[in-house]
């Protein structure tokens, strides 16, 4: 007896679509942000999430799950950001064993300079095509499909980088 939940006509269209978005999301958005500002999808994580951390400063264990990358890949990452004097790194003043990133007034201005255009393409890429409806939609679909693959929220609040208030 066969006991496969097979996907119904509908689900098997929404998967496909779904899948579209996520082969060709992460490419779009890397592309805009290497050409006008150098600097990698993974590397504007990383920085935009410290650019909201208090004191700008994230242990680097925590930064990798925030950032969903192995330490190795953090630990490279870091050093290519602190090659460009926009992150450094200090002993965790609590736990000498551990290691912080920190946030440079450079790194700061590094993500305030490409906010700006990296909202414009994500609102490019994705909320022009979409009513007010059908955002929150998404919001709650993604949620719940968040909460599926990372139910212990791991990666915290996605970063998105310097927040416009008010």
């Amino acid at each position: 007896m066969d006991d496969t939940r097979w996907l119904t006509a509908d689900q098997e269209d929404a998967w496909r679509s779904m899948m579209a978005v996520i082969m060709l999301l992460p490419g779009a958005l890397d592309a805009q942000l290497q050409r006008d500002a150098r600097l990698t999808h993974g590397g504007y994580v990383v920085l935009s999430a410290l650019s909201e951390a208090p004191e700008r400063t994230i242990r680097m264990s925590r930064l990798a799950m925030m950032a969903n990358m192995s330490m190795s890949r953090l630990s490279h990452l870091v050093d290519r950001l602190s090659g460009q004097g926009w992150v450094e790194r200090r002993p965790d003043p609590e736990d000498g064993r551990s290691t912080m990133a920190v946030l440079t007034e450079a790194g700061w201005e590094k993500v305030v300079d490409t906010a700006p255009g990296h909202v414009e393409n994500v609102r490019t890429l994705i909320f022009d095509a979409l009513t007010s409806e059908q955002v929150s939609e998404l919001k709650g679909i993604s949620a719940s499909i968040a909460g599926r693959l990372d139910p212990e929220n791991k990666l915290g609040s996605c970063s998105g980088g310097v927040r416009r208030t008010g």
